[in-house]
């Protein structure tokens, strides 16, 4: 009896060796201030232009934790504001703020030309890059995105405006899609996730 217990009694601490040696190799999961969306199958690439003419796409920026949001210039307040707040996450970033890549995905191809776009993006940050495409191809990206936007009518032909949704969409520097940031959540939120996808890379 005692011999048995004695062996029973081995097997379970070796069993409890085996667990703790594979708790101390696994990596404890990513906490986010924004909503965790990793390994959710949709924005997962892009193919478009960016404001100095060249094609671009997710894989251009591996190594980078790159931060999307869909808006347009003209756009009075909630574009202008997430892009400040992106801009204040790279500055506090220190050095940092070079692993982080800004892009802005127009939802008005029209009157977003790439010289609209530069001059836009320079209000911002120099690094920050402008994205847009064909009609046909926004509508993809739209849809890869699970993006919503429409023209709303102004008084002209040129003084519409564009409802559209506002959020952010934060990838590891794998190129992967981690963690949606809701607009309004500050850039505190961002700033935290942004470090802790840095922290995941070194």
């Amino acid at each position: 009896m005692g011999f048995m217990f004695r062996r029973n009694a081995l097997k379970t601490l070796a069993a409890l060796g085996c667990v703790a040696a594979l708790a101390a190799c696994s990596k404890p999961q990513a906490s986010f201030q924004g909503t965790d969306v990793t390994g959710l199958e949709y924005a997962q690439n892009f193919h478009l232009t960016d404001h100095n003419g060249s094609e671009r796409s997710l894989k251009d920026f591996a190594g980078k934790v790159v931060v999307i949001f869909f808006g347009y210039t003209q756009c009075p307040d909630v574009c202008p504001t997430s892009m400040q707040e992106m801009a204040q996450v790279k500055a506090a970033l220190g050095a940092d703020g070079e692993r982080l890549q800004g892009l802005f995905i127009t939802v008005d191809p029209e009157r977003d030309t790439p010289e609209v776009l530069k001059a836009y993006m320079a209000n911002f940050d120099p690094g920050f890059l402008a994205l847009r495409g064909t009609p046909e191809q926004l509508e993809a990206v739209a849809k890869e995105f699970k993006v919503f936007f429409r023209k709303v009518d102004g008084q002209t032909p040129t003084s519409y405006t564009m409802d559209h949704s506002a959020g952010s969409y934060v990838y590891d520097t794998q190129g992967q899609l981690r963690v949606y940031e809701r607009y309004g959540a500050g850039p505190q939120a961002l700033e935290a996730d942004v470090k802790t996808l840095l922290a995941e890379a070194k």
